[in-house]
């Protein structure tokens, strides 16, 4: 098992877990709360057979990674993959973000800028902006989000059993995409996870990443179900495909917001067809 040290809680060390497979040029996948490196699974296998290198990561907060009390705002979570690329020395990198994980792919071209990084892909994004505000009327009104976290307050594991049946839309697709054993092990997984991180990332939703967008200067990929229930296309994706100039959107027919499995097929395909334009 790999780790690499992200910064200190009480003298202790926080570690990320991560996984480095293959050889040729690197990929890094970057996964959606609440589960961990692992939910790509289906995407590793198809690039790893493609000759590209693959690195996944768990979020701090998550899978085998340490579960501090804090660090769950994206200029963290940025910095944390900003160590891991130093760590393992990478350039020309492909960050590839889904939902939650499209923030730090966001954020990180912010912050840090590209010198390490030759393209972009966001997965069911985050960005650019969930919040309802008066020069965000597209967003979410805040008081839906005030309701998530109380419903994680009151029963986090009845909480996670509702939001996967959303997550995968599997009153319409379980018995033919996804199986009671996948929501099951999704579950198992976000269990698993840092209490105090499955709060604390909820307001992290709601960061700004217009300006962030902006920065970004490298070839980038967008893809989104035109079924996301959790994220939903016209709110996300297709706001960002917009705010990207020369960006590519490719919009998957029934896809729910998990399309890392339901859709991995379609999924793969658009990024095999991307990396491959390099």
């Amino acid at each position: 098992m790999a780790y690499v040290t992200v910064g200190q809680e009480n003298g202790q060390p926080l570690n990320l877990y991560f996984e480095d497979h293959g050889a040729g040029q690197p990929v890094v996948l970057i996964h959606g709360f609440p589960l961990n490196g692992h939910s790509w699974e289906r995407q590793e296998a198809a690039l790893l057979d493609a000759g590209y290198r693959v690195i996944t990561y768990d979020r701090r907060g998550f899978g085998a990674s340490s579960q501090p009390s804090s660090g769950y705002e994206y200029e963290t979570l940025a910095a944390d993959l900003e160590h891991l690329l130093t760590h393992l020395n990478l350039s020309g990198v492909t960050l590839v973000g889904f939902s939650m994980g499209a923030g730090e792919v966001a954020r990180y071209l912010g912050k840090f800028g590209s010198a390490k990084v030759a393209r972009a892909v966001f997965a069911a994004p985050i960005a650019p902006y969930l919040l309802k505000t008066d020069d965000n009327p597209e967003g979410v009104e805040g008081s839906v989000f005030e309701g998530i976290m109380a419903d994680i307050r009151a029963d986090r594991p009845a909480f996670f059993r509702q939001f996967f049946q959303n997550f995968y839309n599997a009153d319409v697709l379980k018995g033919t995409r996804v199986s009671d054993e996948v929501l099951q092990a999704s579950w198992n997984v976000a269990v698993a996870s840092s209490a105090r991180a499955t709060l604390a990332c909820v307001p992290a939703w709601l960061t700004d990443f217009r300006s962030d967008i902006a920065r970004i200067d490298i070839p980038t990929l967008i893809v989104h179900g035109d079924a996301d229930r959790i994220l939903p296309l016209e709110a996300t994706g297709a706001r960002l495909h917009k705010l990207i100039a020369g960006s590519e959107l490719v919009v998957i027919k029934d896809g729910p917001h998990a399309l890392g499995w339901t859709h991995a097929e379609e999924l793969n395909a658009a990024l095999l067809n991307f990396l491959g334009k390099a």
